[in-house]
């Protein structure tokens, strides 16, 4: 028996206004599930709308047309068991490690009890022990990144929205962080929505993965990545399946590199 549904866009659309007060259709007709459990990368060329899909299921913004659903529900019912990590750094830097972590707990009125334990819960899992009392600013890149999970993760989410998380982090802080990624991701019921340019970063991580073409983006092709569990980061990528997976997609994804490059010149 498969897993419930966790995400379902159905023929959905999004447009916007820019600031020149013309239509910008970001994607058109984007139909994509992900089940409970599943973890599933979007990869596309920059700027075709890959971010709207993760900010559609947030509630952030709404659907021109079609449907989207969480469990069966609109992303407004649904919002209190979403935990999305941005590109961007979102850690508070006026408030501690230990103080950003807690945020949504605290906003949840978790008692402070409770709060305590999820946190140095998430503190050790993340490998953030004796930074507890550390503000973003003395931290390094990589350890926001995982501050940024740990307040993603703390108010248990079934649903993890990741837009482009790793992109500015030098290679060794990536596989640990993918490292740490597998981990969660292995023998657990949260559902991933993975945002990436990174091809061998999509494949590592994910069951599978969803190309996005050129702006208006529509799902080009979809790949299921039958690769072995537990996955080893500095090994996978050897793997004969990792090589004609990864040929395969760069196929499908650079027509649509170059379609959008064309239209932004």
């Amino acid at each position: 028996m498969q897993p419930e549904l966790s995400v379902e866009l159905k023929s959905t659309s999004k447009a916007f206004v820019s600031r020149d007060n013309k239509i910008v259709v970001a994607m058109e007709n984007v139909s994509l599930t992900a089940r409970a459990g599943e973890f599933v990368a979007i990869v596309g060329p920059s700027g075709c709308g890959k971010s709207t899909i993760l900010n559609l299921l947030a509630n952030i913004i709404a659907p021109t047309s079609g449907d989207v659903l969480i469990r069966g529900k609109p992303p407004a019912e649904a919002a209190s068991d979403i935990g999305y990590v941005f590109q961007q750094d979102t850690v508070l830097p006026w408030r501690r490690l230990t103080q950003n972590i807690e945020l949504g707990l605290l906003l949840r009125r978790v008692p402070a009890a409770q709060r305590r334990k999820r946190v140095a819960e998430l503190v050790r899992m993340t490998g953030l022990s004796g930074f507890e009392n550390s503000y973003p600013g003395e931290l390094s890149g990589g350890m926001r990144k995982r501050a940024a999970l740990a307040m993603a993760l703390a108010y248990d989410p079934s649903l993890i929205l990741m837009d482009e998380p790793f992109g500015a982090l030098d290679a060794q802080t990536r596989i640990g962080l993918h490292e740490e990624m597998m981990a969660l991701s292995q023998g657990t019921d949260k559902t991933i929505l993975f945002v990436t340019h990174d091809i061998t970063e999509a494949i590592t991580l994910a069951d599978r993965v969803v190309v996005m073409t050129a702006r208006p983006a529509r799902v080009k092709s979809e790949y299921a990545i039958d690769i072995e569990r537990p996955r080893n980061i500095s090994e996978v990528r050897f793997d004969p399946k990792f090589e004609q997976l990864y040929k395969n997609i760069w196929d499908d994804l650079r027509p649509e590199v170059a379609a959008q490059r064309a239209q932004e010149r």
